[in-house]
């Protein structure tokens, strides 16, 4: 909701931008989420935490209901504060009842199939990179590598995350976790939910380059790309691989397995990243649907084990 509130970093979101306009404009959705969405989600300092429930780490459905069930009084505090530090809709204090709030999922869940469904293979795989990613960091590194390189807009100096942040707050653990959540519409700064009561969460973008023109391959990775061999390392990728990682598990040199990575790179179904003095390998969305298109047979073989 917020990518479509502002036009920083539309450039990052370009074809995002422009298939979700076509798909709202015009249209009941288009309506609901100017009547519903946009009044409730604005791009300020707050908005109810109740519409950013834990539970939606589940998915979209167990999230929806836990906005449905929120009980009353905590609708009634949150939209009071709403209204305190926003122009909040003059009918925000009617959520308190069920039916308002049942009628604000649905429009929820109608802006999710229209605008952001539709682009569910290229968002999983940026964010399984950005995992796969960071828990190599975890594995060589420990915690406090993967917090020192977690995000341009973050510092760690133990034992605090020094986090660019859109007010002055500081949010004490007390003991308790904190859920790292990286986000592909996030843009630049990281976001928490406001009641520092409710279990710590962070928000952070996922770290990617600037988008390429889209180039079709040429036909000549296209021919490299067939093979055993190759469509191995295809399959070998899935949980994600350094190259002397790929090497071990297709029993080749990591010189043919950086030419087999190369060549799936260049046929735009694999993304390599720079991890410090090796490079991470995982699927781009093209590749995780070449390996679930129905008339490929690509051979299975062990995932690759992590280095210790």
């Amino acid at each position: 909701m917020h990518r479509l509130q502002t036009s920083r970093g539309r450039w990052a979101y370009a074809d995002w931008h422009r298939q979700a306009m076509e798909a709202l404009t015009g249209t009941p959705v288009g309506r609901a989420v100017r009547r519903l969405l946009v009044p409730m989600l604005p791009r300020a300092r707050y908005f109810p935490d109740f519409l950013n429930p834990h539970e939606s780490a589940e998915g979209l459905e167990q999230g929806l209901a836990a906005i449905v069930d929120t009980p009353p009084e905590r609708v009634a505090r949150e939209t009071a504060r709403f209204g305190r530090e926003h122009r909040a809709p003059g009918w925000a204090p009617k959520l308190v009842e069920r039916e308002n709030r049942e009628e604000l999922a649905r429009a929820l869940r109608a802006y999710h199939d229209a605008v952001v469904a539709p682009h569910h293979d290229r968002v999983c795989a940026e964010i399984e990179g950005e995992c796969a990613l960071r828990a190599r960091e975890v594995l060589d590194r420990g915690v406090h590598g993967l917090l020192a390189e977690l995000s341009p807009a973050m510092s760690w100096r133990a034992p605090v995350l020094h986090v660019d942040y859109v007010e002055d707050r500081d949010l004490y653990l007390g003991g308790r976790g904190l859920c790292l959540v990286p986000s592909y519409f996030c843009w630049r700064t990281p976001i928490a939910l406001a009641d520092a009561a409710l279990p710590p969460v962070l928000v952070y973008p996922v770290q990617r380059p600037a988008p390429a023109a889209v180039v079709p391959p040429p036909e000549s990775s296209l021919e490299a790309l067939l093979g055993k061999t190759r469509a191995a390392a295809l399959r070998a990728l899935v949980p994600g691989a350094t190259t002397s990682e790929l090497a071990r598990c297709l029993g080749v040199s990591p010189a043919t397995a950086t030419h087999h990575t190369t060549v799936l790179r260049d046929a735009g179904l694999v993304a390599s990243r720079r991890l410090s003095n090796s490079v991470l390998h995982t699927l781009t969305p093209l590749g995780a649907a070449v390996l679930r298109h129905p008339s490929r047979s690509v051979p299975s073989v062990p995932a690759a084990s992590p280095s210790l």
